[in-house]
């Protein structure tokens, strides 16, 4: 497994401070999620999965690292782990299983409440899992963007032929695109690749 640079890491998570990234994994070391052999540059992860007494695991431990607003970009994309998602491996598909590619975010707003994963609409107070393993991004894909450290969960559009990135919504209610230059400060830290819904009571 190669070794990565903190701003490296950063990347994988739209954060573009390596200052910010060495303190989050600190955070995560001393929180017992994470070790860190400073000698040998290297970071073990200590934690992923729930396992029974047998020793098989049953549930992943999705860490859940904030919200991700569906509306306007109003909600800072902090990586401070808030707690962990216990799932089943049969609700992602089999790729992500690897605790290392995903984590989960709270949605907060409607701008995606007709948009459609795996047969399960994106609602306010559902959690998104976010692969940050894939790369080949495609039109329509629901992505997580960050956009000067404001992270959206929109749909994406790519117009190539006037160089522009278009993030749509797919609500109910009106909500305009959002138009990226390719210069600007934008990231697509993820694929949204499945929706837990909150419970209903």
């Amino acid at each position: 497994m190669g070794q990565f640079t903190l701003r490296e890491i950063g990347s994988y998570i739209g954060v573009t401070s390596p200052q910010v990234v060495k303190h989050h994994l600190s955070q995560l070391e001393s929180k017992g999620l994470l070790k860190i052999d400073k000698i040998k540059g290297l970071i073990k992860k200590t934690m992923n999965e729930w396992q029974s007494s047998s020793g098989r695991a049953k549930l992943l431990n999705i860490p859940i690292l904030g919200g991700a607003s569906a509306g306007p970009a109003v909600m800072f994309a902090e990586t401070n782990i808030e707690g962990f998602l216990q799932i089943s491996p049969t609700l992602l598909k089999s790729e992500a299983r690897n605790i290392q590619r995903v984590f989960a975010l709270k949605v907060v707003g409607d701008s995606m409440n007709r948009a459609v994963i795996d047969k399960k609409r994106i609602e306010n107070g559902d959690y998104v899992i976010v692969d940050i393993g894939q790369k080949d991004f495609k039109n329509n894909d629901i992505i997580l963007s960050v956009i000067d450290g404001l992270a959206n969960v929109k749909k994406l559009n790519i117009d190539r032929a006037n160089k522009q990135i278009i993030l749509l919504s797919e609500s109910s209610k009106h909500f305009p695109p959002i138009y990226i230059h390719e210069n600007d400060n934008f990231m697509i830290s993820g694929k949204v690749i499945q929706v837990i819904k909150k419970p209903r009571f």
